[in-house]
């Protein structure tokens, strides 16, 4: 089977996407999906996505994490496909599409993809970290500085711990820089590994940072591995609303693989 793959990053978070709208993508074959993803032996990502067609919307995103299971949201990776469905021209600069979290709004300047995220009601603050879901669960954890820090020992310990155990949480470790700046290195779950960025990683340190009262502001900009991220909300009482994650997503290339 030759399959025809595009390959796109968005601050340092890179993706495999496919163009499945005929469904003819073996979505359910697990193991071709993580080899595809292997950086030595395949193509090489965090994780695949799929572009499949939807009967209301523009296009449903389907994600899957390197290790070749279903994932959850995907933040660059939301954002990159609205990039590759733009090179498709399924969409010209606003669209708006399915993923497994729900709708998702989305507008393009230049090769800046801004992304509206879930709205998020609950924030569970704790002594150590707090706990909150941005399309997928995150554990974010404030302290003095993140570069000394070993993120894959660190972050495995607590996405296999408890309360989280099998079913795990992405891990972020964050350093705040200025008032509305700050720095995160980030543990993702399905990658089992640190990634040099994670957008619903960034989104989840945003809202922690404000309501953790680190910062008043209600945007904020992060510094990654990968290059820098900006997350934007409305906060009204508990609630954060019009949630968006914005950032560069750049096409890096194409190529077919037979496997």
């Amino acid at each position: 089977m030759e399959i025809q793959f595009y390959k796109y990053q968005g601050a340092g978070n890179d993706f495999i996407i496919i163009d499945n709208r005929s469904l003819i993508f073996p979505k359910n074959n697990v193991e071709l999906i993580h080899k595809l993803c292997e950086r030595r032996f395949g193509i090489g990502s965090d994780g695949l996505i799929l572009l499949e067609p939807s009967e209301m919307q523009d296009f449903t995103m389907s994600y899957y994490n390197a290790d070749g299971k279903e994932g959850s949201m995907c933040g660059n990776g939301g954002r990159c496909i609205v990039a590759f469905a733009k090179k498709l021209n399924i969409i010209d600069d606003k669209t708006t599409f399915e993923a497994t979290d729900g709708l998702h709004f989305a507008e393009i300047q230049n090769e800046f993809v801004n992304l509206q995220m879930t709205d998020v009601e609950n924030v569970e603050i704790y002594d150590t970290h707090a706990f909150l879901n941005t399309g997928s669960p995150h554990h974010v954890n404030f302290c003095n500085a993140v570069a000394p820090l070993n993120i894959p020992k660190l972050g495995s310990k607590i996405r296999y711990g408890a309360p989280y155990f099998e079913e795990g949480a992405n891990v972020n470790f964050v350093e705040q820089i200025s008032g509305n700046l700050f720095k995160v290195r980030t543990y993702e779950r399905g990658v089992e590994d640190e990634t040099l960025a994670c957008g619903t990683g960034v989104t989840a340190v945003a809202i922690a940072a404000n309501k953790t009262n680190r910062t008043t502001e209600e945007r904020i900009f992060i510094e990654v591995l990968g290059g820098n991220l900006e997350v934007s909300f409305k906060k009204e009482g508990d609630h954060y609303t019009n949630v968006f994650l914005k950032g560069s997503a750049q096409f890096v290339f194409e190529g077919k693989i037979t496997v």
